[in-house]
């Protein structure tokens, strides 16, 4: 599997995108400002993930996604993991991530990879989606914030 920057011109993996983020309007906005990079084997898209620059020196992890027949495979973990060591050459300090509350999986994922959680933004996917979102049965509503120093 090779994971590489989407070149210009390239259309993003916009149904995978969708998995992670089902507004397409928030997809298309922070694929603009952010640097997309994909997950490739033998020449299909199975992984996507976008580095978006937030703040001076801080980077966010944003669209972890993988084709669903392939995940539970490590796939999200190589994305992860390449993202902190991209980052880190593109001089970034700090690298930060967010997923709902229900996310049990990518909660314990991010922590494999060395996020830690800085806080909870309460309410933040009543706020920013109008239709509900449920995840492994719990709806999502807060925002688990976490972040590594690189």
């Amino acid at each position: 599997m090779d994971i590489r920057k989407l070149n210009s011109g390239e259309q993003p993996p916009m149904e995978l995108l969708l998995l992670a983020d089902p507004s397409r309007e928030l997809v298309e906005e922070y694929i603009n400002r952010g640097h997309c990079f994909i997950a490739e084997e033998d020449g299909h898209i199975v992984g996507v993930y976008v580095l978006l620059p937030t703040r001076p020196g801080t980077v966010e992890l944003v669209n972890v996604a993988v084709e669903e027949s392939r995940q539970g495979q490590g796939i999200g973990k190589r994305m992860v993991n390449h993202a902190v060591l991209e980052a880190k050459s593109l001089g970034f300090k700090t690298i930060e991530v967010g997923t709902g509350n229900s996310g049990i999986g990518q909660l314990a994922l991010y922590q494999k990879c060395g996020f830690r959680i800085t806080g909870v933004d309460r309410d933040f996917f009543i706020r920013h989606y109008n239709e509900p979102i449920f995840e492994n049965g719990i709806q999502v509503v807060d925002m688990i914030r976490m972040s590594q120093d690189l």
